[in-house]
């Protein structure tokens, strides 16, 4: 209460030089920071390291750099002498970019990404990682055969025998591999190349299988500090907590996060019980983001006693600056029944109605002023009419089509010339206008087409001529409201104005018509797939496919739920739609009244997590994404039920809740 002294907004006035404390005493304390939604986490993370590496708080009043006696200058000088470094861990390369950023110069931290400092371990040890791979293959291997030989009836059967054989060949390959690579960023291919996911369970395996990594862990980073811990997957959390209770005075683990906020599956269902009891747990209780009105829902969302609730409700209460004294919230309630386009048009009501309350232009319907969150990508794509687009590429890729919180995502690769060469082309096409010269020749010159020309003057001037009749047959088709993705493409391709795939250019050349669509829970052949998706991306309007690459930018003012935690904006509208959305991990309807289904009475009887609890965590993270208004729109089973449940709950106020405009 003490730093209540100096004002409420400096309520966490002393959380700094506790943490600095934890990190400079002998031994170090590790420590877990209960920071929520829009608390300064970042700000606070940068000052602790700009104070324990001996350079101040970096804070806008200047203060001053420490005394040349201070504990945070001997540790600097200590980590400099045994060349030590502050890894810091970040969830996402935008984090981490911020992160730097932020620090400026600092010689004595190093940020990254938590893949990139996996990676950054286990780099080299080619052998260790090959007998990692192994032992986990072998596991899977020892599964499917646990699996296969307990089938009562029939024995066997040819998926079981088809898992098995895969394994066995599997594991004859992974022998051959003489180096291991990390390509996060899916363009190097092979069999020694390393995913995400293969990378943290290489390093979990690893730090817990190899006392030598362990130690050179704690001989060239004796601090770790991990933001968004909540979402930290499990096994590596797991192995860095045991690589402390096992040295802690040579390694001191910090934890930053949330456990309200983990919308990803891989990180523990209850971090603060993870923590050790002797580990210190500092907390920020403002909220910095926020109006009041926004900040008290969230904690009403995080307090409630919803019937299928199995999360505990361990949690910082948040207090708005004391000048944020306003906001806006609003629930719109409608059928779930009614059809995809009755739903886009009365959202846009919705819109009209945000703005009608606040008076801001920026709520006006299809302003990227707000922000518009979906619960599934299709569902964006339907409201940001780029569905045909995204729906084909999704055929030929599906897990590089949808925008994440990473920002890895740059769509399938054989389509990376459509989506980065000819996308730059059409940029330089200026209001359904000519564009210049100078813009074309600088995008053919970025790509390296006009190096390539012929020495034979000639053969020069015939090429450039080509080139030029094709960027006007471009320019041409791109001008054209109904263009398809086909039609643009064709000048391209005609000439090579860029390096095609050899993929696309087979599939643009093939006039076979697609294979027929699979009916419901029929196996479709990967070529077949494939072939439905070419066809169905190079039929798709061109300027679908316009869009779908602003919204794989993040440039979009739509994006579903989960990407946008870490984000923050003036103004969001959620969209919770369980119907569309066609999963079972997360159920609106079900925090409004909605009974729970059969998993969840099981999980909660068990008191395993259940779709309340998952929900509950992704409607406090959209919710908290706002700063000034924040329009619900809820489409349910039972609207009049639904109505009735948030009248009545104590998280509206009245006149908050409305119907969705007819």
């Amino acid at each position: 209460m003490a730093a209540l002294k100096d004002g409420p907004n400096e309520r966490d006035a002393g959380v700094v030089d506790e943490i600095v404390g934890y990190v400079t005493s002998t031994p170090p304390r590790s420590f877990f920071l209960f920071a929520g939604a829009g608390s300064g986490k970042t700000r606070t993370l940068v000052a602790v390291l700009r104070k324990v590496t001996g350079i101040g708080t970096g804070d806008a009043q200047g203060e001053p750099a420490p005394a040349a006696d201070a504990p945070a200058v001997r540790f600097a000088r200590e980590l400099r002498g045994r060349a030590q470094t502050i890894r810091v861990i970040t969830y996402t390369k935008n984090a981490a970019l911020v992160v730097a950023g932020r620090l400026g110069t600092n010689d004595l931290t190093q940020v990254a990404t938590i893949h990139s400092f996996c990676w950054d371990l286990i780099a080299g040890f080619d052998g260790d990682i090959r007998e990692a791979l192994l032992a986990m293959n072998a596991d899977a291997l020892q599964k499917a055969r646990d699996a296969a030989a307990g089938r009562k009836k029939g024995g066997p059967t040819e998926k079981d025998k088809e898992k098995i054989g895969e394994l066995e060949t599997k594991a004859a390959a992974l022998a051959a591999i003489p180096q291991f690579t990390y390509s996060p960023d899916r363009k190097r291919h092979g069999d020694g190349a390393l995913n995400h996911s293969q990378v943290l369970a290489l390093a979990s395996w690893l730090l817990k299988q190899r006392p030598t990594l362990r130690r050179i862990l704690r001989d060239q980073h004796p601090v770790i500090l991990i933001d968004e811990s909540q979402d930290t997957m499990k096994g590596i959390l797991d192995a860095l907590l045991e690589v402390v209770a096992e040295a802690p005075s040579r390694l001191m683990l910090g934890l930053l996060g949330d456990h309200r906020q983990r919308i990803y599956m891989d990180g523990h269902a209850d971090l603060p019980s993870k923590v050790p009891e002797d580990w210190a747990t500092p907390k920020l209780e403002m909220n910095h983001r926020s109006q009041r009105r926004i900040v008290d829902l969230i904690n009403d969302i995080w307090d409630s006693d919803l019937e299928g609730r199995t999360q505990p409700k361990k949690a910082v209460h948040q207090h708005p600056r004391e000048e944020k004294s306003a906001g806006l919230v609003r629930i719109f309630i409608g059928k779930a029944s009614a059809s995809a386009e009755d739903k886009l048009r009365r959202e846009g009501l919705c819109e009209s109605a945000m703005q009608a309350e606040s008076g801001l232009t920026a709520w006006e319907p299809g302003n990227p002023g707000h922000k518009v969150l979906a619960l599934e990508h299709s569902l964006v794509a339907r409201r940001g009419d780029f569905l045909d687009a995204f729906e084909a590429l999704s055929l030929l890729d599906p897990d590089s089509v949808r925008p994440d919180a990473n920002g890895d995502a740059s769509g399938p690769s054989a389509v990376q010339m459509l989506l980065r060469e000819v996308m730059d082309l059409a940029d330089c096409v200026k209001d359904g206008g000519a564009p210049s010269d100078f813009a074309v020749t600088e995008v053919l010159h970025r790509y390296g087409r006009l190096q390539q020309l012929p020495e034979d003057g000639e053969a020069r001037m015939q090429l450039l001529k080509a080139y030029q009749r094709a960027v006007d047959d471009f320019v041409n088709a791109c001008v054209k409201p109904t263009a398809t993705v086909r039609e643009v493409l064709a000048p391209v391709l005609r000439v090579g104005l860029f390096e095609p795939d050899k993929r696309l250019v087979a599939a643009f050349n093939d006039t076979n018509p697609p294979p027929p669509a699979p009916k419901p829970r029929e196996l479709e052949a990967l070529e077949n797939r494939l072939a439905r998706g070419w066809h169905g991306l190079f039929e798709s309007p061109w300027i679908q496919l316009r869009r779908f690459k602003v919204y794989l930018s993040g440039r979009s003012h739509l994006a579903t739920h989960q990407v946008v935690k870490g984000s923050e904006f003036d103004h969001v509208m959620v969209v919770m739609d369980d119907e569309d959305a066609a999963g079972n991990l997360f159920a609106y309807d079900r925090l409004f009244g909605a009974p729970l289904g059969d998993s969840d009475v099981k999980n909660v009887e068990v008191g395993n997590e259940t779709s309340i609890d998952r929900t509950l965590r992704l409607l406090y993270v959209t919710c908290s994404r706002a700063k000034e208004s924040l329009a619900l729109v809820l489409w349910a089973k039972d609207a009049a039920e639904a109505l009735s449940y948030a009248q009545k709950s104590k998280w509206f106020k009245p006149g908050e809740v409305q119907v969705i405009p007819e």
